[in-house]
């Protein structure tokens, strides 16, 4: 998949959270941890670390690769449960909040990638929240997977443009860790990079003029 322009499963979930988030990330290359981002991989790594295992009617693979030749997108499923040769994707997320459309995004298409590969239907995924460690079912209907389709060429489309699309300042802003490279109140729509260049070039120019 290496060779073609598909797109990470992730960088759709990050477009239907937020289009400049997603820029940041896969186009500029742009990243910032912080406690919420820190949490979110210890949780991964406890979960997708160990090893493949059989229960008494379910085989639980870790980690397992995706791809969708027809959708142009790859990436990793946290676990995939198969329960009588039936696939369910179960994504894990640290916090309780249940009804995040960019998550529910995310399942489908992780459910449409294996239905692609394994030609069996895949109906439901879970996602798991740690906080409240509970799973939350989520039905991949119609809606859902016309949806998880479009946002993934709106995304692809997003991440081939020149510049990173305009910031809408929100809730969504407060636990992101890009907030101090997106800088969303002040950049007025440009990259935080070439913000940066904007309004200090001129003055780290003039600086350097004026020292020599």
């Amino acid at each position: 998949m290496e060779d073609d322009d598909s797109i990470a499963l992730s960088a759709v979930e990050h477009f239907a959270f937020c289009p400049r988030q997603v820029y940041l990330i896969h186009a500029e290359g742009q990243f910032a941890a912080n406690r919420f981002t820190v949490e979110g991989d210890l949780l991964h790594r406890r979960v997708t670390d160990g090893e493949d295992e059989s229960r008494p009617g379910v085989r639980i693979c870790r980690s397992l690769h995706l791809v969708s030749r027809r959708l142009g997108v790859r990436g990793i499923a946290d676990v995939v449960e198969f329960r009588d040769g039936v696939p369910l994707p179960v994504e894990y997320k640290r916090g309780a909040r249940t009804g995040r459309r960019c998550e529910q995004v995310q399942l489908a298409l992780q459910a449409m990638c294996l239905e692609e590969m394994l030609g069996v239907l895949v109906p439901q995924g879970c996602i798991w929240h740690g906080k409240s460690r509970r799973r939350e079912s989520i039905a991949i209907d119609q809606p859902l997977r016309d949806e998880a389709a479009d946002l993934v060429a709106q995304a692809r489309t997003c991440l081939a443009a020149a510049r990173a699309p305009t910031a809408v300042p929100g809730r969504h802003c407060d636990a992101c860790s890009l907030r101090p490279l997106c800088l969303p109140n002040v950049t007025n729509g440009s990259s935080a990079a070439a913000w940066t260049r904007h309004h200090l070039g001129g003055a780290c120019a003039n600086t350097t003029t004026s020292s020599t």
